[in-house]
């Protein structure tokens, strides 16, 4: 059997953007979570591999992704023109290849930008153990500068946590909730001081039996020609520690009548 590694990657930013099939000029959305062919991407750049280079042996990892501190959705809402007074050019392009100006001339044009704000999620990236020992160098000393999903979101640190022999679903399973001392503070005052003992975190995990499909699988990053197809993945809802004590008034879900309060 070839031996495999599990390289465990800490995404976490102010802000974050993971782009879907809804990606358009006008309005950027972002996944809920890092998408296959972002982290594979972000990967692609540690290494220092061109856009139009073919995909070779990162075509041959799995990922899983678990949410530990969902973030909230931020709108940014912005105009755009040009300072010299000329009419701003569309996304069409001429036989050249020259982005050709919009036709009625527009001058100022609108849009939006979605990002996760305040989001953390563990990226557990599995593959052959000799191609993971290449990704995991990259990872912790990059070729490029990375960024999360767009080029204003740079990780913050630590970004690589570890690697080991385990599969992805122990890792995803068995790995400390990534929320910082402040997250858990808020988590805490959100649940009115009873400081739960765990916190419940979905994830989502590459399997080929899984009954939900992805458009995120790269094929290529060039900007013409097919650059995605469908994978299959499974959800997950993982209970992790808090690292809270429950405290005397925590009180068991043994014998509990939901009912009993409307006296039933």
């Amino acid at each position: 059997m070839t031996a495999s590694t599990t390289l465990l990657l800490r995404l976490a930013a102010p802000l974050q953007a993971w782009g879907d099939h809804r990606a358009v000029i006008e309005t950027r959305h972002t996944s809920p979570m890092p998408t296959k062919s972002g982290v594979i991407g972000l990967l692609g750049a540690a290494l220092g591999r061109e856009r139009d280079e073919p995909l070779g042996n990162l075509a041959e990892l799995t990922i899983g992704v678990r949410a530990d501190v969902p973030g909230t959705l931020l709108r940014d809402y912005h105009t755009v023109s040009d300072h010299r007074g000329v009419p701003l050019l569309s996304s069409k392009v001429n036989a050249k290849g020259h982005q050709v100006k919009t036709s009625p001339a527009r001058y100022t044009k609108t849009g939006e930008r979605f990002y996760l704000q305040d989001a953390a999620f563990l990226v557990a990236v599995h593959g052959p153990a000799s191609v993971m020992a290449d990704v995991t160098a990259a990872a912790k000393a990059p070729v490029a500068i990375l960024a999360l999903g767009r080029r204003s979101c740079p990780p913050t640190f630590p970004f690589v946590l570890g690697t080991t022999s385990d599969p992805i679903a122990d890792v995803l399973t068995s790995h400390d909730w990534l929320a910082s001392p402040q997250t858990r503070t808020v988590w805490q005052r959100q649940h009115r001081g009873a400081s739960p003992a765990t916190v419940e975190v979905s994830a989502v995990l590459d399997d080929p039996e899984g009954d939900t499909v992805l458009q995120d699988q790269p094929l290529s990053y060039t900007l013409s020609g097919p650059r995605h197809t469908s994978r299959r993945v499974r959800h997950a809802l993982i209970p992790l520690p808090t690292g809270f004590d429950p405290g005397p008034e925590a009180t068991s879900s043994e014998g509990h009548d939901p009912l009993a309060l409307l006296g039933w």
